[in-house]
């Protein structure tokens, strides 16, 4: 069996013998190999790797004259110009055929990518049993043996970033379990490694203190500290100084587990749990929506049981449909199945000002609401995951997570217990939630019925019940739009004296603007809510998106986008589906696509604002064309 090292000294033994690997290029071109093992490595990239300043004339012929060699090295009976079964010619490149068995690298990111599972799924004892594994295969600076200027090369340092990111993790899973003596050794080869990196040092700082070596972490945190005043002028960041301050507080004592984690799988120690009640207020003017609270009763009435397995319900629809006000609602209704509290996150996925908020501080508070003190909480995404669903065994809880931005922000913020509840709302489809089993709820427009009995909720039911036919017109301006409703609603309330018909002649001479339903500063304004999702799409998708303002019809097919925006049907379809995706426009039927009214005024603005005379004059005219020939859009 051939066995292939890279994470230290380069070798490769055949059995118990080590094979003489030739001259330092030829070397050096295995290492290459070796690091990219799974992958073809481009002829192009070899030689920029193997000569880092200036390739010769004949850099081509000598990578060619070295594999020949590297394949006579590693398999001495293959007859002459033979491929072979180890290093093969693959899409411009060479591929080094391995399995995991055979390279310490393929090993080492195996057992990293089991501990992280694990860690994700509240198991640290297990984690760190493969964490350490991992670190088990590093035997000294990677890649040692060949050319110092090819060891510097990118390709070798994002290693060595895999190995300081794997301690870290080690480190997160031991402070876990309380035991960090197996990965003290890693951590201070992983300083060396990268002396400057704050959140290693942490890590470094506390282990040292978990393994009783108090007096050994302040000097080591004194280290750094003067350190990092010398080389980049700067104090220890907030992470280093947090370290540093639970030491200093003798937090972290040998064989310690921490005293405010609840019994779970993991064998823990027992604390009174703490139940968070974070919901938002109901709103009093909810109305309608009979079918889907009913879907959702379904779904919960499985998830409340003890054994019932933890339930994911994704809310979807555009911007302003009432997601929220949704959840929020039937968060409320059920709330009493769900004893052990309720998590509300606003994950700020689509806020018009603000960015989305990172998984791992959306984990810090709703462990923090849960009881775990600001001092006990890890620093990496996967070991604040793997706590996270430690410490909810044994509970049901119900979690919102609102206005989320993709499927990798919600995953880590997922129960895994039985007996939970999560609440997802996303103007995006989020299709690998789905995918993972959450259940979607897509939210239509309100009837007109329902439109009509928010409106006269939010104005008081007298003024409608006055003027039906201008509280129906306002309806219809309003696209049954319950965020446009809402915007009207409080200027109707806000001019007692005036009358509904009044502001219905208000909407029907702003129609084709969105001036009508802008709000004061920090009010619901359709415009900013709107473009919360314009401003996410790639360019290609915001042309066709402003485009389709410019077709007359209720709806357009693929062909006819295409024509509007002069791209292959095909091309037109995916961008369709991107945008229906993120509910810019609907799907009614097969094939047929169609905007909001809102949405349709809102796309023409932009296009006034984006695209020049010229580029609107040449997409009508293409739609005509399209619709002279086809008869159809």
């Amino acid at each position: 069996m051939t066995r292939f090292e890279v994470l230290g000294p380069l070798r490769v033994c055949e059995g118990e013998r080590e094979l003489d690997l030739g001259f330092p290029q030829q070397r050096a071109l295995l290492g290459l190999l070796l690091v990219g093992a799974g992958r073809p490595v481009p002829v192009g990239e070899i030689v920029e790797v193997l000569w880092p300043e200036r390739p010769p004339a004949s850099a081509l012929n000598v990578v060619r004259r070295y594999v020949g060699a590297l394949r006579r090295l590693l398999e001495p009976d293959l007859p002459p110009r033979a491929p072979g079964r180890r290093l093969l010619r693959r899409a411009g490149g060479y591929l080094l055929e391995a399995d995991e068995d055979d390279v310490d690298l393929l090993r080492f990111r195996g057992l990293t990518k089991r501990g992280k599972r694990a860690a994700a799924t509240g198991r640290p004892e297990v984690a760190l049993r493969h964490f350490v594994e991992a670190l088990s295969e590093w035997r000294g600076p990677v890649a040692m043996g060949i050319p110092s200027s090819v060891r510097g090369h990118a390709v070798f340092a994002a290693v060595e970033r895999e190995l300081v990111h794997t301690t870290v993790m080690a480190a997160d899973a031991a402070l876990l379990c309380g035991g960090t003596e197996p990965v003290l050794p890693r951590l201070r080869q992983a300083v060396e490694l990268d002396p400057l990196n704050e959140s290693l040092h942490a890590r470094l700082v506390m282990a040292l203190a978990a393994c009783g070596l108090q007096a050994e972490a302040l000097a080591a945190y004194e280290g750094v500290r003067r350190l990092l005043a010398k080389e980049l002028g700067v104090s220890p960041g907030a992470e280093l100084a947090a370290a540093h301050g639970r030491v200093l507080r003798q937090e972290l004592r040998p064989g310690g587990l921490p005293s405010w984690r609840g019994t779970s799988a993991a064998g823990s120690v027992v604390s009174e749990p703490v139940r968070p009640a974070q919901l938002p207020p109901d709103l009093e003017v909810f109305s309608g929506r009979r079918a889907e609270l009913g879907n959702l009763r379904e779904i919960t009435e499985a998830a409340a049981g003890a054994t019932g397995a933890p339930a994911t319900v994704l809310i979807g629809g555009m911007a302003g449909i009432g997601k929220t006000t949704l959840a929020v609602r039937w968060a409320h209704e059920v709330a009493d199945r769900f004893p052990d509290g309720q998590l509300f996150v606003e994950l700020r996925g689509f806020a018009p000002s603000r960015t989305p908020l990172e998984p791992a501080e959306a984990l810090r508070g709703m462990l923090g609401a849960l009881g775990v003190p600001a001092g006990r909480l890890p620093g990496s995404l996967d070991a604040l995951a793997g706590l996270y669903r430690s410490v909810l065994p044994g509970r049901r809880v119900l979690v919102l997570l609102d206005d989320a931005f993709d499927t990798d922000q919600v995953r880590p913020l997922l129960p895994a217990s039985p007996g939970c509840l999560t609440l997802v709302t996303s103007r995006n489809g989020l299709p690998g939630l789905v995918a993972s089993g959450a259940r979607p709820l897509r939210l239509d427009l309100p009837s007109a019925a329902d439109a009509r009995a928010v409106l006269a909720l939010r104005t008081g039911p007298e003024r409608p019940a006055a003027e039906p036919a201008a509280a129906d017109e306002i309806v219809a301006r309003c696209g049954r739009l319950p965020l446009a409703l809402a915007i009207v609603a409080a200027r109707v309330a806000g001019r007692t004296g005036l009358p509904l018909a009044a502001i219905a002649a208000e909407l029907r001479e702003s129609r084709g603007s969105l001036d009508a339903f802008a709000g004061p500063a920090g009010a619901p304004d359709a415009r900013l809510a709107f473009a919360a999702s314009y401003r996410c799409l790639p360019p290609g998708s915001a042309r066709l998106f402003r485009l389709l303002s410019l077709h007359p019809g209720p709806d357009l097919t693929p062909a006819t986008a295409a024509a509007l925006a002069a791209v292959p049907p095909r091309t037109a379809r995916l961008i369709l589906d991107d945008l229906a995706e993120a509910h810019l426009v609907t799907e009614h039927a097969p094939g047929r696509y169609a905007p909001h009214d809102l949405l349709r005024a809102f796309a023409a603005e932009l296009s006034a604002a984006h695209d020049s005379l010229t580029e609107r004059r040449a997409a009508r005219q293409r739609l005509l064309d399209h619709l002279a020939a086809t008869g159809s859009g």
